[in-house]
Protein backbone atom coordinates (compact mmCIF):
# COMPACT_ATOMS: atom_id res chain seq x y z
CA UNK A 1 0.00 0.00 0.00
CA UNK A 2 1.08 3.36 -0.88
CA UNK A 3 1.04 5.76 1.90
CA UNK A 4 -1.29 9.08 1.23
CA UNK A 5 0.32 12.80 1.52
CA UNK A 6 -1.98 14.75 4.47
CA UNK A 7 -3.50 16.36 2.25
CA UNK A 8 -5.12 13.80 0.28
CA UNK A 9 -6.21 11.94 3.60
CA UNK A 10 -7.84 15.04 4.76
CA UNK A 11 -9.64 15.54 1.34
CA UNK A 12 -10.85 12.08 1.48
CA UNK A 13 -12.26 12.69 5.48
CA UNK A 14 -14.11 15.31 4.38
CA UNK A 15 -15.98 13.37 1.53
CA UNK A 16 -16.74 10.37 3.91
CA UNK A 17 -18.39 12.94 6.45
CA UNK A 18 -20.38 15.18 4.15
CA UNK A 19 -21.84 12.75 1.48
CA UNK A 20 -25.73 13.70 0.30
CA UNK A 21 -28.15 12.16 3.08
CA UNK A 22 -26.29 13.19 6.22
CA UNK A 23 -28.84 13.78 9.53
CA UNK A 24 -29.85 17.01 9.99
CA UNK A 25 -29.26 18.75 6.65
CA UNK A 26 -31.15 19.03 3.52
CA UNK A 27 -29.65 17.38 0.29
CA UNK A 28 -29.08 20.58 -1.57
CA UNK A 29 -27.57 22.31 1.74
CA UNK A 30 -25.62 19.13 2.63
CA UNK A 31 -24.02 19.52 -0.97
CA UNK A 32 -23.27 22.92 -0.76
CA UNK A 33 -21.82 22.82 2.41
CA UNK A 34 -19.60 19.82 0.73
CA UNK A 35 -18.70 21.58 -2.27
CA UNK A 36 -17.64 24.89 0.20
CA UNK A 37 -15.57 22.31 2.13
CA UNK A 38 -13.94 20.81 -0.44
CA UNK A 39 -13.00 23.96 -2.49
CA UNK A 40 -11.10 25.31 0.99
CA UNK A 41 -9.09 22.36 1.04
CA UNK A 42 -8.44 22.24 -2.63
CA UNK A 43 -6.83 26.00 -1.95
CA UNK A 44 -4.71 24.34 1.07
CA UNK A 45 -3.74 21.52 -0.96
CA UNK A 46 -2.66 23.59 -3.65
CA UNK A 47 -1.06 26.22 -1.96
CA UNK A 48 1.15 24.08 0.22
CA UNK A 49 2.02 22.33 -3.18
CA UNK A 50 3.33 26.31 -4.30
CA UNK A 51 4.69 26.66 -1.16
CA UNK A 52 6.69 23.19 -1.64
CA UNK A 53 7.55 24.03 -5.40
CA UNK A 54 9.11 27.04 -4.33
CA UNK A 55 10.69 25.77 -1.43
CA UNK A 56 12.24 23.13 -3.58
CA UNK A 57 13.36 25.71 -6.80
CA UNK A 58 14.91 28.07 -3.88
CA UNK A 59 16.85 25.14 -2.04
CA UNK A 60 18.32 24.29 -5.25
CA UNK A 61 19.31 28.04 -5.81
CA UNK A 62 21.22 28.13 -2.49
CA UNK A 63 18.35 29.65 -0.43
CA UNK A 64 15.51 28.61 1.96
CA UNK A 65 12.22 29.89 2.80
CA UNK A 66 10.95 31.39 5.81
CA UNK A 67 7.37 31.33 7.39
CA UNK A 68 6.69 34.53 6.01
CA UNK A 69 7.85 33.37 2.56
CA UNK A 70 10.45 35.64 2.87
CA UNK A 71 14.10 34.53 0.75
CA UNK A 72 17.32 33.96 2.90
CA UNK A 73 20.49 32.35 2.07
CA UNK A 74 20.35 28.83 3.38
CA UNK A 75 24.20 26.95 4.41
CA UNK A 76 27.04 26.03 3.23
CA UNK A 77 26.05 27.30 -0.78
CA UNK A 78 23.75 30.63 -0.33
CA UNK A 79 26.59 31.63 2.55
CA UNK A 80 29.30 30.99 0.27
CA UNK A 81 27.46 33.37 -2.66
CA UNK A 82 26.97 35.89 0.10
CA UNK A 83 30.91 35.88 0.89
CA UNK A 84 31.72 36.00 -2.62
CA UNK A 85 29.48 39.16 -3.13
CA UNK A 86 31.58 40.62 -0.11
CA UNK A 87 34.28 42.99 0.82
CA UNK A 88 36.25 39.92 1.63
CA UNK A 89 36.30 38.54 -2.19
CA UNK A 90 37.43 41.85 -3.44
CA UNK A 91 40.12 41.79 -0.98
CA UNK A 92 40.97 38.37 -1.72
CA UNK A 93 41.79 39.17 -5.53
CA UNK A 94 42.97 42.79 -5.04
CA UNK A 95 45.73 40.37 -2.93
CA UNK A 96 45.80 37.73 -5.89
CA UNK A 97 46.80 40.39 -8.80
CA UNK A 98 49.26 42.62 -5.97
CA UNK A 99 51.25 39.11 -4.86
CA UNK A 100 53.58 38.86 -8.00
CA UNK A 101 54.17 42.32 -7.41
CA UNK A 102 54.88 42.21 -3.51
CA UNK A 103 57.01 38.88 -4.00
CA UNK A 104 59.45 40.54 -6.86
CA UNK A 105 59.71 43.84 -4.58
CA UNK A 106 60.45 42.18 -1.30
CA UNK A 107 63.34 39.79 -3.19
CA UNK A 108 64.27 42.76 -5.17
CA UNK A 109 65.18 44.46 -2.00
CA UNK A 110 66.65 41.58 -0.22
CA UNK A 111 68.77 40.64 -3.29
CA UNK A 112 70.28 44.22 -4.06
CA UNK A 113 70.94 45.28 -0.56
CA UNK A 114 72.88 42.12 -0.08
CA UNK A 115 74.84 42.87 -3.08
CA UNK A 116 75.70 46.45 -2.15
CA UNK A 117 77.14 45.20 1.20
CA UNK A 118 79.13 42.81 -0.41
CA UNK A 119 80.44 45.47 -2.73
CA UNK A 120 81.36 47.66 0.30
CA UNK A 121 82.93 44.74 2.39
CA UNK A 122 85.03 43.89 -1.04
CA UNK A 123 85.74 47.71 -0.96
CA UNK A 124 87.47 47.89 2.40
CA UNK A 125 89.48 44.18 1.70
CA UNK A 126 91.03 45.63 -1.66
CA UNK A 127 91.29 48.98 -0.12
CA UNK A 128 93.22 47.93 2.56
CA UNK A 129 95.02 45.12 0.48
CA UNK A 130 96.61 48.15 -1.46
CA UNK A 131 97.18 50.13 1.61
CA UNK A 132 99.47 47.21 2.81
CA UNK A 133 100.48 46.74 -0.53
CA UNK A 134 102.38 49.93 -0.81
CA UNK A 135 104.65 49.56 2.23
CA UNK A 136 105.86 45.98 0.91
CA UNK A 137 109.68 46.01 -0.67
CA UNK A 138 109.63 45.92 -4.27
CA UNK A 139 112.86 44.31 -4.81
CA UNK A 140 111.13 40.57 -4.34
CA UNK A 141 109.76 41.43 -7.51
CA UNK A 142 112.38 39.39 -9.70
CA UNK A 143 110.76 36.41 -9.11
CA UNK A 144 107.84 35.30 -10.87
CA UNK A 145 107.07 31.72 -9.80
CA UNK A 146 106.03 31.52 -7.58
CA UNK A 147 104.68 34.59 -6.66
CA UNK A 148 106.89 36.75 -4.07
CA UNK A 149 106.39 37.09 -1.07
CA UNK A 150 105.39 40.40 -1.18
CA UNK A 151 102.08 39.65 -3.32
CA UNK A 152 101.94 36.84 -1.11
CA UNK A 153 101.29 39.03 1.86
CA UNK A 154 98.72 40.71 0.10
CA UNK A 155 96.97 37.45 -1.04
CA UNK A 156 96.84 36.55 2.58
CA UNK A 157 95.52 39.69 4.05
CA UNK A 158 92.98 40.24 1.39
CA UNK A 159 91.41 36.61 2.16
CA UNK A 160 91.95 37.11 6.13
CA UNK A 161 89.66 40.14 5.76
CA UNK A 162 87.04 38.20 3.67
CA UNK A 163 86.99 35.58 6.31
CA UNK A 164 86.49 38.43 9.25
CA UNK A 165 83.33 39.34 7.53
CA UNK A 166 82.24 36.33 7.23
CA UNK A 167 82.55 36.45 3.15
CA UNK A 168 83.20 32.60 1.46
CA UNK A 169 86.44 32.93 0.34
CA UNK A 170 85.95 29.93 -2.18
CA UNK A 171 89.97 28.43 -0.97
CA UNK A 172 91.60 31.74 -1.50
CA UNK A 173 94.12 31.19 1.07
CA UNK A 174 95.22 27.35 -0.75
CA UNK A 175 94.81 28.96 -4.13
CA UNK A 176 98.34 29.42 -6.23
CA UNK A 177 99.08 32.82 -7.83
CA UNK A 178 99.83 32.60 -11.50
CA UNK A 179 102.11 35.56 -13.24
CA UNK A 180 99.58 37.38 -15.87
CA UNK A 181 101.88 39.61 -17.60
CA UNK A 182 104.96 41.77 -16.00
CA UNK A 183 104.64 42.57 -11.98
CA UNK A 184 100.91 40.93 -12.80
CA UNK A 185 99.75 38.16 -10.86
CA UNK A 186 96.21 36.69 -10.56
CA UNK A 187 94.55 34.01 -8.03
CA UNK A 188 91.37 31.56 -9.15
CA UNK A 189 90.42 29.41 -6.88
CA UNK A 190 89.35 26.03 -8.58
CA UNK A 191 85.79 25.46 -9.24
CA UNK A 192 84.51 29.25 -8.01
CA UNK A 193 84.37 32.53 -10.19
CA UNK A 194 85.87 34.57 -7.70
CA UNK A 195 89.72 36.19 -8.89
CA UNK A 196 92.27 38.22 -7.30
CA UNK A 197 94.63 40.23 -9.30
CA UNK A 198 97.35 42.00 -7.64
CA UNK A 199 99.43 44.05 -10.10
CA UNK A 200 102.74 45.79 -8.45
CA UNK A 201 103.93 47.63 -11.36
CA UNK A 202 100.63 49.81 -12.52
CA UNK A 203 101.91 53.48 -13.90
CA UNK A 204 99.69 56.71 -12.34
CA UNK A 205 100.69 59.78 -13.76
CA UNK A 206 101.22 62.99 -11.56
CA UNK A 207 102.36 66.18 -11.99
CA UNK A 208 105.57 67.50 -10.12
CA UNK A 209 106.96 71.16 -10.71
CA UNK A 210 105.19 71.19 -13.71
CA UNK A 211 106.50 68.28 -15.31
CA UNK A 212 104.43 65.00 -15.70
CA UNK A 213 106.23 61.61 -13.64
CA UNK A 214 105.16 58.59 -13.37
CA UNK A 215 104.91 56.82 -9.92
CA UNK A 216 104.35 53.31 -9.85
CA UNK A 217 101.72 51.79 -7.68
CA UNK A 218 99.57 48.70 -6.54
CA UNK A 219 96.70 47.45 -7.81
CA UNK A 220 94.34 45.04 -5.87
CA UNK A 221 91.02 44.27 -7.95
CA UNK A 222 88.84 41.44 -6.76
CA UNK A 223 85.90 40.15 -8.60
CA UNK A 224 83.31 37.84 -6.68
CA UNK A 225 80.43 35.97 -7.37
CA UNK A 226 77.01 36.76 -6.32
CA UNK A 227 73.97 34.13 -6.15
CA UNK A 228 70.97 36.18 -7.23
CA UNK A 229 67.77 35.60 -7.10
CA UNK A 230 65.39 38.73 -9.00
CA UNK A 231 65.92 37.05 -12.43
CA UNK A 232 63.82 34.22 -11.04
CA UNK A 233 61.25 35.83 -9.47
CA UNK A 234 60.86 38.55 -12.54
CA UNK A 235 58.91 36.20 -14.84
CA UNK A 236 56.12 36.53 -12.15
CA UNK A 237 55.56 40.00 -14.16
CA UNK A 238 57.56 39.78 -17.06
CA UNK A 239 57.03 35.62 -18.60
CA UNK A 240 60.35 35.22 -20.59
CA UNK A 241 62.35 38.00 -19.00
CA UNK A 242 65.96 37.31 -18.62
CA UNK A 243 68.33 39.55 -17.29
CA UNK A 244 71.88 38.83 -17.06
CA UNK A 245 73.88 39.72 -13.89
CA UNK A 246 77.89 39.47 -13.39
CA UNK A 247 80.18 39.38 -10.77
CA UNK A 248 80.82 42.00 -8.32
CA UNK A 249 83.83 43.96 -8.82
CA UNK A 250 85.97 46.40 -6.65
CA UNK A 251 89.44 47.69 -7.25
CA UNK A 252 91.75 49.96 -5.24
CA UNK A 253 95.42 51.43 -6.02
CA UNK A 254 97.95 53.07 -3.87
CA UNK A 255 101.38 54.38 -4.84
CA UNK A 256 104.54 52.22 -4.05
CA UNK A 257 106.68 53.93 -0.88
CA UNK A 258 109.66 52.45 -2.72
Amino acid sequence: MFRQSKPVQSLRRWRNHWEPGAPGLAPFETWALAAGKLTMRIRVCLQAYRNRLKESSALAAGWRLRKDETMVASQPLGQLFSRLRGAEAAALIEFAVALPLLVVLVVGIFDFGGAFNLKQELNNAVREGARFASAQPTNDLVSVQPPPPSVEAIRFLVDSYLQTAKINDCGLNTTSGILVSSLSWQYAPAGCSLTLNIVRGVAVQETVGGANVNMLSTSVSISYPYQWHFNSVIQLLVPGANYTFTNITSDATAVNMN
